[in-house]
């Protein structure tokens, strides 16, 4: 099973920026029994959905030529707030990026006022990568055409 933390990319922007949109369904297999009280999405789910979606901007941001690993996340506030049926706006920045690594950011708001953030997030690269099949891969999760 493979899970995809957002339903789509709203705006890329080389190098720079990226955002997307994520509504949380109660039918989301990691809230099957996690809450017996109120279904609230977990802040480790908070924290992968700004690294899947920053990682794509660093791939991208380098012609699918390397995969981008997470390999440190600091400063990172979550608050429980998140519930099924909200509507998640995530947000990403990079910071630098170099042939061996990038440093970004990440938030994520909901009705305009931030429920989460990473204040440093580093991707280490690998360059053996079959270029074509990531943008292939970036396609069919994103829907934009490069």
């Amino acid at each position: 099973m493979r899970f995809l933390y957002y339903d789509r990319i709203s705006n890329i922007e080389k190098g720079k920026s990226i955002s997307g949109v994520k509504t949380f369904t109660l039918s989301e297999e990691f809230l099957r029994g996690h809450f017996k009280k109120q279904a609230l999405i977990p802040g480790v789910i908070y924290i992968e959905a700004m690294a899947q979606l920053l990682g794509w901007l660093v791939i991208y941001s380098h012609d699918f030529n390397l995969s981008a690993i997470m390999s440190l996340v600091e400063d990172v506030q979550v608050s429980p707030r998140l519930r099924p049926g909200m509507n998640a706006e995530i947000h990403g920045e990079i910071i630098s990026t170099s042939r061996r690594d990038s440093l970004g950011r990440a938030w994520i708001t909901v009705d305009g006022t931030t429920i989460a953030s990473m204040n440093r997030i580093i991707y280490s690269h690998v360059h053996k990568v079959d270029s074509e099949a990531l943008r292939n891969i970036f396609y069919y999760y994103s829907g934009i055409k490069v």
